[in-house]
């Protein structure tokens, strides 16, 4: 709902205060719920074809967390760590999504970065079709129980992120991750378009909120994700569009158009190329991306204050 802005809260920590300077601009509301259904997934392959429609037991973190593992098919990166199941894949349109057990800054199970942004560096982005049942993600509240876990911020709202994701039947991960990468689970954050609260959601959604509060957690929490439901179905339940259009990802994106406010007054205005292997590969695995430092562009880091 809100592109790259500088938040009006104060921040402590380098990671926190990076993360919210790449959150995203938002698109505008619609009016339909999300027809598709979704637990956690556990899929046994990365091939073009769904092996199964059945749902399987939901993904879990391994006990692998070597750093300096190499990934077997990574080009070289350094694993951040593994899990269980790969991506489930029935669209071939952008070749193969290169999933990979181990999760390395441009790779993991739900496919690479290049896979993800499909398109950006030729005639635009393209997003392979990928529904909630395709992914593989890590159950909200196993997520939480784990001391390193980044969800940790968002600890206080877990009840609330799973009430109004199961509504929609949308893994309550996803919605804590957008959370995550829109406002760092600070309830306060205002963006640098008027942006309110944990989800981001626009001043023009505000209008229903409780004497006037945006910021007010059900409020926001439950808006933001019938937003995002909406926009799942409206989408055709491609997720990976979705989830690039929160963001503020046009269709036919490319770098150059990604970039072009590069040499602006608002440099922050740029979309975050690596936002998709972030949020796949990072946030739906209980990994923190910014202190992994995930992905391979990096673009917003040549914005004054950044690097």
């Amino acid at each position: 709902m809100a592109r790259h802005h500088n938040v009006n809260v104060a921040r402590n920590d380098d990671t926190v205060a990076r993360r919210a300077a790449t959150t995203g601009k938002r698109c505008k509301a619609r009016t339909s719920t999300l027809a598709s259904t979704s637990t956690s997934t556990q899929h046994s392959s990365s091939t073009h074809k769904a092996t199964s429609t059945k749902k399987a037991a939901p993904t879990v973190l391994t006990t692998d967390k070597d750093d300096n593992k190499s990934e077997s098919s990574g080009g070289g990166n350094k694993s951040i760590g593994s899990v269980s199941g790969l991506i489930r894949i029935t669209d071939s349109s952008c070749g193969s999504p290169g999933a990979t057990k181990d999760i390395t800054a441009t790779h993991g199970p739900n496919g690479n970065i290049d896979w993800f942004n499909c398109g950006v560096d030729n005639s635009g982005w393209r997003p392979p079709m990928v529904t909630v049942d395709d992914v593989v993600t890590v159950p909200l509240d196993e997520a939480v129980k784990d001391p390193n876990s980044p969800f940790k911020a968002c600890e206080a709202y877990i009840s609330t992120f799973t009430k109004y994701a199961n509504e929609h039947n949308i893994p309550p991960i996803i919605i804590a991750s957008i959370a995550m990468q829109e406002s760092s689970c600070n309830p306060h954050t205002v963006g640098g378009g008027g942006e309110q609260g944990l989800m981001q959601i626009t001043k023009d959604k505000c209008g229903g909120a409780p004497g006037g509060n945006c910021q007010d957690i059900d409020y926001n929490i439950k808006t933001g994700v019938a937003f995002f439901a909406s926009t799942l179905k409206d989408n055709g339940g491609s997720l990976l569009k979705t989830i690039g259009n929160y963001n503020g990802w046009p269709d036919k994106m490319t770098i150059s158009s990604a970039t072009a406010a590069q040499h602006s007054d608002c440099c922050l205005c740029m979309n975050n190329l690596d936002y998709l292997q972030q949020t796949m590969n990072g946030w739906f695995l209980n990994k923190d991306p910014y202190k992994a430092h995930m992905g391979k562009y990096f673009n917003l880091d040549v914005c004054p204050g950044r690097g």
